[in-house]
């Protein structure tokens, strides 16, 4: 299956996001991040706000399965705490905007694990912690009496996240495309090193 998405996660303070857009304009395709909250939001009448705390909120499989058991009378959807809907609605927007669209740039929202089956071209972001902090307090705004904390903070959000919805690690690189350090490339070598991977692999899919 020819590779024509490109996902991207990323640790926190490491450019990912900076990255995700700077490919998607030297490709000329779309660019999706926050945007997907946003439409997931909208959908359900939820605030984006509210929809990113759930996600802090990822319950166990044990309190999973304690809450279906306390109501078999309801679907399963319907049983599912908001964490999990999180999930589910933005899978399906992921999916629908797969369908729409040939190619684009999606950044988080567990992607590379959505559109695996769809010939997704998958990177994952890193860097060295101190550098990650040193952006996150240049760059975010971030002050630096309390970077470190929500750099773990936010860090760990996106890990449990991912690791609860798929079942899988965020941090194996082995599921990945292509992993690349930031710190040491910088953020513009990033992104034309995706670029031309991508491009090379798509010719074997061709």
């Amino acid at each position: 299956m020819k590779k024509t998405i490109i996902t991207i996660e990323r640790q926190y303070g490491s450019g990912g996001s900076v990255i995700g857009n700077l490919v998607a304009q030297k490709l000329g395709i779309n660019y999706y991040n926050r945007k997907i909250l946003e439409m997931t939001a909208e959908r359900c009448g939820i605030s984006a706000e509210n929809l990113e705390s759930a996600e802090e909120n990822v319950p166990t499989s044990f309190l999973y399965s304690l809450l279906l058991s306390a109501n078999p009378a309801r679907s399963m959807e319907d049983s599912l705490p908001l964490s999990d809907k999180v999930f589910l609605m933005e899978s399906r927007i992921i999916s629908e905007i797969a369908e729409q669209e040939k190619s684009f740039v999606l950044v988080g929202r567990c992607g590379s694990y959505i559109l695996e089956e769809k010939g997704c071209f998958s990177v994952y972001i890193y860097a060295p912690p101190e550098d990650r902090m040193k952006r996150a307090v240049e760059e975010y705004g971030i002050k630096e009496n309390r970077v470190e904390s929500v750099m773990k903070k936010v860090d760990r959000r996106r890990e449990t996240f991912f690791n609860v919805n798929t079942g899988k690690s965020w941090q194996d690189k082995d599921m990945y495309s292509l992993c690349l350090n930031s710190s040491e490339l910088g953020d513009e070598l990033c992104a034309e090193i995706i670029v031309r991977a991508y491009n090379e692999y798509n010719k074997l899919f061709s």
